[in-house]
């Protein structure tokens, strides 16, 4: 079962439940209510694993980003070497090997920020459903306890 899809039975049964006369409040079905609470506590944990899926995806973005600055380097670094035996085409090769270098350390760079900034918005919008999922809980007990 998929949290929104709970949370849209819930908001269902409270739409469809019958109205208190002259106030805003309705009656719902205690039953119904607390199945559909469970059943999106159920639901709960896995979107937390969704997130923790996302925090190690953008980890292992950040390392293969980091290997493949560390293997540009190398590689940058090997072919000055090889051509280390002519000063005018090592000098070149040694503008050539910083500019590599300059432009895998901002690759990297821009993975890194990309990553984050990607798992930060994926953990905002989480934290924002769960807020909103809580509130409404909340409200729902709230009602549930004022009509006793």
């Amino acid at each position: 079962m998929d949290l929104l899809s709970a949370l849209n039975e819930l908001e269902e049964l409270i739409e469809s439940s019958g109205k208190v006369p002259l106030t805003r409040k309705v009656m719902v079905n205690e039953d119904s209510i607390l199945d559909l609470l469970d059943r999106i506590r159920t639901t709960i944990p896995e979107e937390i694993r969704q997130a923790k899926w996302i925090i190690q995806e953008r980890e292992k973005v950040m390392n293969d980003s980091q290997k493949e600055a560390m293997r540009i380097v190398e590689s940058a670094q090997k072919q000055v070497e090889r051509q280390a035996e002519d000063s005018e085409i090592a000098r070149k090769a040694k503008t050539v090997a910083e500019e590599i270098i300059a432009r895998a350390e901002q690759v990297a760079q821009e993975m890194r920020e990309g990553a984050q900034s990607y798992a930060d918005e994926i953990l905002g919008a989480l934290q924002d459903r769960l807020n909103r999922i809580n509130q409404q809980i909340e409200q729902g007990r709230s009602e549930l306890k004022a009509m006793k």
